[in-house]
């Protein structure tokens, strides 16, 4: 459960049944990078837009900072710009079990377009549109592929490279989550060898490769495979 009360796994599962009978829309926007001081780290900042199925507007914005600990993300929502009632919402985001979960904060992280004036733990949990908010958090955290990034770093996702991928002298073609135990393999174009292979975490092979992003999504029992880098993935996407 998280810090305003509200149950994270119930929320989860109104929002995912609502959004399979909606049309909405998750528009991934910049994508901003910058080394933290020292160069110790990068400081990751997504933003988009979200329309509803009757014209909702909402704007958003999360990050993540590597090298970081504990690994807790920051995400802001933004509603009613410009209307009664219209504010930010900001909350952290971390490592729940196997998964995460969400708290409102007192401490601003982004402005985003569709935000009024920067709203208070107290004043989001009192505020109306907060079932709505954590709607929009819900289809941010599912369908913006930054996010699926973000969440492998926070659970510090691992998975098997070759040592050719490991090393940087191959580029990864095939990449497989594992039905059994849920592990992710990273392939080149040399044959898997296991006497070689080499356990890393997942998120750095995204940070040297940002088209790995498009395939963060895979259910266990899943694989996509590309004919070259900057190629398009092919399989079950």
């Amino acid at each position: 459960m998280a810090s305003d009360g509200c149950p994270d796994r119930v929320r989860m599962f109104f929002s995912t049944g609502y959004v399979a009978r909606v049309d909405i829309q998750v528009l991934e926007g910049a994508l901003l990078e910058v080394p933290t001081t020292g160069v110790t780290g990068m400081d990751r900042r997504a933003f988009g837009e979200f329309v509803g199925p009757r014209g909702e507007l909402a704007s958003y914005a999360f990050g993540w900072t590597t090298g970081s600990d504990p690994r807790v993300a920051r995400l802001s929502i933004g509603i009613g710009a410009g209307n009664p009632g219209g504010g930010t919402f900001h909350a952290v985001i971390f490592r729940n079990d196997d998964g995460h979960a969400f708290s409102l904060t007192d401490e601003p992280f982004e402005r985003v377009p569709q935000g009024g004036p920067d709203l208070t733990a107290d004043q989001a949990r009192a505020h109306e549109d907060l079932p709505f908010v954590w709607w929009v958090t819900d289809n941010v955290m599912q369908y913006d592929r930054r996010s699926w990034w973000m969440r492998h770093w926070m659970v510090e996702t691992t998975c098997i490279q070759t040592l050719e991928v490991s090393e940087g002298r191959e580029p990864v073609l095939l990449v497989s989550h594992d039905a059994d135990d849920g592990m992710w393999q990273l392939i080149g174009t040399s044959d898997a060898d296991s006497s070689t292979a080499k356990l890393r975490h997942l998120h750095h092979a995204v940070d040297e490769d940002h088209s790995l992003i498009d395939v963060l999504g895979l259910t266990p029992g899943r694989s996509a495979v590309r004919a070259g880098p900057g190629k398009p993935w092919t399989g079950h996407v």
